[in-house]
């Protein structure tokens, strides 16, 4: 069987996800993370950041492989159009915006935690989608491996920094602040 991209793709999304999701469910890894982060907002955040660098590194590994022939990777094509993985970050950027706008996730139920860590997840996911093709959007031009495609990298790691600093440093800005 020859997976094309947009399989590939789809099935490390899902996955990936479900992964994260049954390790804080069926372990005491949530426990920890629960007992360990106490705001709820910084949870989610933490969930974001993890997803976020694991997708980027992820498709990374997937483009580069594709550019050098290793494995049965292709290029998510429709039509004979190639579709770029920003497209699917922005699709699940929205339907995360929706779910947000909804308020799913935002109850203490168990099966609210559930759906807000799952939009968490889906947020890190989708960003790290949308900003590794950010040198694309910001020329309209195919700079993937180019010079300018550094740019890429440059938004990725400003936004996962300051995912970054939101999940660690918030306990810092409270006390900067005296909220605590």
């Amino acid at each position: 069987m020859h997976w094309t991209g947009e399989w590939i793709l789809l099935a490390f999304i899902v996955a990936s996800t479900a992964v994260m999701l049954l390790l804080l469910h069926l372990t005491k890894l949530g426990l920890i993370l629960h007992q360990n982060i106490e705001d709820r907002p910084h949870r989610r955040m933490f969930l974001a950041s993890v997803s976020f660098f694991i997708t980027f590194l992820a498709v990374r590994l997937l483009v580069a492989s594709i550019q050098h022939h290793i494995g049965p990777f292709q290029y998510v094509t429709m039509g004979g159009r190639h579709i770029h993985h920003l497209v699917w970050g922005i699709l699940i950027l929205l339907g995360v915006g929706l779910a947000y706008l909804n308020e799913i996730g935002s109850l203490p139920t168990p099966g609210s935690v559930f759906a807000g860590r799952l939009m968490s997840i889906l947020y890190g996911v989708g960003a790290a989608l949308t900003l590794d093709e950010f040198a694309l959007w910001l020329n309209l031009a195919n700079v993937y491996w180019s010079r300018e495609g550094r740019e890429s990298i440059d938004a990725v790691f400003l936004f996962g920094s300051l995912l970054a600093i939101g999940t660690w440093g918030a306990p810092l800005f409270t006390a900067i602040l005296g909220k605590k």
